[in-house]
């Protein structure tokens, strides 16, 4: 953060001018220094009073600036304490399930916004290509924010000619499962995720707002539709320090394979259900065993 007496500047300068709000502008203004400077957790920020005269604001702006950095969970405020900011929110993920992010997130009462970066017809990878077999495909690229800090960026491969007239208006903000089902009648089915812990290269690493090889966790999947077509092939990387993946474990159907090596399962094959005698909670802590292991392997580059 600047320092508390920092002298008013260009820099510090609102628009005052029809713009956003003022203490919009200052919020904003907040936000990105905390991240540009990557604040540690309880990192205190100026007090009210210097904010007023960094922004040439009343206090009321700058109060109003900050509730709303407490609601986003950016930041935290004791009364006669300078805030301080906030320790990353932890989300979690039911990665054993077809539901999607957005879905998951609103059953649990947390808004998803969703920015599409990109929707096109394009030539798929092989493995892609073999999955869906001879038909032409939409790229489909999405960012994932949660109260305004990214949270995961996700590439989708869909068959285009399943999905006539779908634009990019269609998605903004929305569950694209809601979508499929609502505008065209197909519904997510059998399919398999599979987690990796990665590196964030360097354009991950700029759309997700953080350090170039910093840990992601990465859930790729590929998914059929209820009459069991293919119907999508998706690849999300996660911010590792906001999201936790949840698994759940029974002696039922649910079959947990830990897989962090680079060689992908052949394209179209779904799992089997696991045999009585199989130890699912076995697999489950040696699927969580081998990501904090890799976690700690991709922390120890940087």
């Amino acid at each position: 953060m600047a320092p508390a007496d920092a002298a008013p500047g260009p820099e510090h300068e609102l628009d005052r001018q029809g713009g956003a709000p003022l203490h919009a502008q200052v919020a904003q203004r907040l936000r990105e220094d905390i991240r540009a400077r990557r604040s540690p957790a309880g990192a205190a920020l100026p007090s009210e009073a210097a904010l007023c005269e960094r922004f040439g604001v009343a206090r009321s702006v700058v109060r109003q600036a900050l509730s709303a950095l407490v609601a986003e969970g950016l930041i935290q405020r004791e009364p006669g304490r300078a805030a301080t900011v906030a320790p990353v929110r932890e989300h979690h993920r039911l990665v054993q399930r077809s539901t999607g992010l957005y879905e998951q997130f609103a059953q649990s009462g947390v808004t998803l916004q969703t920015r599409i970066l990109s929707l096109e017809q394009a030539e798929p990878p092989a493995a892609v290509a073999e999955f869906f077999g001879a038909q032409p495909l939409l790229a489909l690229a999405r960012l994932r924010h949660v109260g305004g800090s990214p949270l995961a960026y996700v590439r989708t491969w869909l068959p285009a000619r399943a999905l006539p007239g779908l634009a990019a208006e269609h998605l903004e903000d929305a569950s694209l499962h809601r979508v499929l089902t609502q505008r065209y009648d197909l519904r997510p089915g059998a399919g398999r995720n599979q987690i990796r812990a990665v590196g964030a290269d360097a354009i991950r690493a700029e759309l997700l707002d953080t350090p170039p090889g910093s840990p992601l966790l990465m859930l790729e999947g590929q998914g059929m539709d209820q009459y069991g077509r293919p119907l999508e092939w998706f690849t999300t990387w996660h911010r590792a320090e906001c999201l936790v993946f949840d698994v759940d474990v029974s002696e039922g159907r649910e079959s947990v394979q830990p897989r962090l090596q680079d060689t992908l399962p052949l394209p179209g094959v779904l799992d089997k259900p696991a045999g009585e005698s199989e130890d699912a909670l076995a697999r489950a802590q040696a699927l969580v065993a081998e990501l904090s292991s890799e976690l700690a392997r991709l922390r120890g580059r940087r």
